[in-house]
């Protein structure tokens, strides 16, 4: 009778630990703390978790502005009520108060690599209109730069705080106010590039720069929400697979090629809701709702697919701002234990 070594040519190795790394994946092995036999099989975001974080210092909602990691992010604006300039920083537990936007608003966008590098964007300053300002933070402080024209609210932001492409946005010139605009940032100005195939407003955007980002969902029909696919690849969009769920005012984060979208309200309301998905660069997959339903939420940004961050937003049906915050994890990998039966 064949043995383990004479099918695979290799012997079953001992561990003390578990190994947690992707290149264990398929792998047999005797761990000799806990006496048993394992199998090594694929984890990632498919099977990824909500849980819960430590809550803003101040409940907000009506499109927050954020981004980082997991473990440094950085929340700025939204509506207490009223408008807010406030901005937290999270180190992976808590959140701390520190310097305020120099301009209030709400219904405004960010993105950032981590709670040192952020950057916030348009959004509604109420009786005034709408804005175009752009701010970058620095880890101390935030400084006007560049801003966008024309000015707007509900824009959709992705990439990082030297290379972005923002889209879209409510302008009331346009149709239900869905405007096609697409803008690359380079770290210093914006430059206006070929239009998104579909108009929209508060949709999810997310990617490692403005040569490859996605933007999915959003609303362009003056409310109902919608569940387009687009990817900006530095000169053109592509149409890609549609969300499960049509949806606007979500929030996302990771790379072109595997990313989260959670939260939001719709499709036919402005109910908010806990659906999150995963995609995988071809197409959409529901994976484990959000403990708490909520649309106008804000997230890190500057994370993988595997470990991201939502906060805040409103809850329905009465829409209240909420404070709480949800962390987002994906194992590496999967330890099953072998048995016998």
């Amino acid at each position: 009778m064949a043995n383990y070594k004479e099918l695979e040519g290799f012997s079953v190795q001992t561990l003390a630990t578990d190994p947690d790394s992707p290149g264990w994946v398929g792998s047999i092995f005797y761990n000799s703390t806990s006496g048993t036999f394992k199998t090594v099989k694929p984890g990632g975001a498919p099977i990824g978790t909500w849980s819960s974080g430590g809550n803003l210092n101040t409940a907000r909602g009506n499109g927050i502005g954020g981004g980082g990691t997991q473990t440094n992010a950085l929340a700025f604006g939204g509506d207490v009520p009223p408008r807010t300039a406030l901005t937290e920083n999270y180190n992976g537990t808590s959140w701390t108060e520190v310097n305020d936007l120099n301009t209030a608003r709400n219904y405004l966008t960010g993105i950032g690599e981590s709670g040192e590098a952020c950057m916030a964007n348009s959004g509604d300053l109420g009786a005034p209109g709408y804005t175009g300002a752009t701010e970058i933070w620095n880890g101390t402080s935030w400084t006007e730069v560049a801003d966008t024209s024309p000015a707007r609210g509900y824009v959709n932001l992705a990439g990082s705080t030297t290379s972005a492409i923002q889209t879209g946005g409510f302008d009331p010139t346009y149709p239900n106010g869905n405007s096609p605009y697409a803008q690359e940032w380079d770290g210093s100005s914006w430059t206006e590039v070929t239009e998104m195939n579909t108009p929209r407003y508060a949709a999810a955007g997310f990617g490692a720069n403005a040569e490859a980002s996605i933007i999915a969902g959003g609303s362009n029909s003056g409310g109902p929400g919608n569940a387009s696919n687009e990817l900006w690849n530095g000169s053109s969009w592509t149409e890609l697979g549609d969300l499960n769920s049509a949806r606007y005012n979500l929030k996302g984060f990771g790379i072109s090629t595997q990313g989260v979208v959670a939260g939001g309200a719709g499709p036919g309301s402005d109910d908010g809701t806990g659906k999150t998905e995963f995609w995988n660069g071809t197409s959409w997959t529901e994976v484990n709702d959000l403990a708490t339903a909520r649309r106008g939420l804000g997230s890190g940004t500057g994370s993988p697919s595997s470990a991201g961050i939502v906060f805040g937003g409103n809850t329905p049906p009465v829409f209240g701002n909420v404070a709480n915050t949800e962390e987002w994890l994906a194992p590496d990998v999967v330890i099953n234990t072998l048995t016998t039966s």
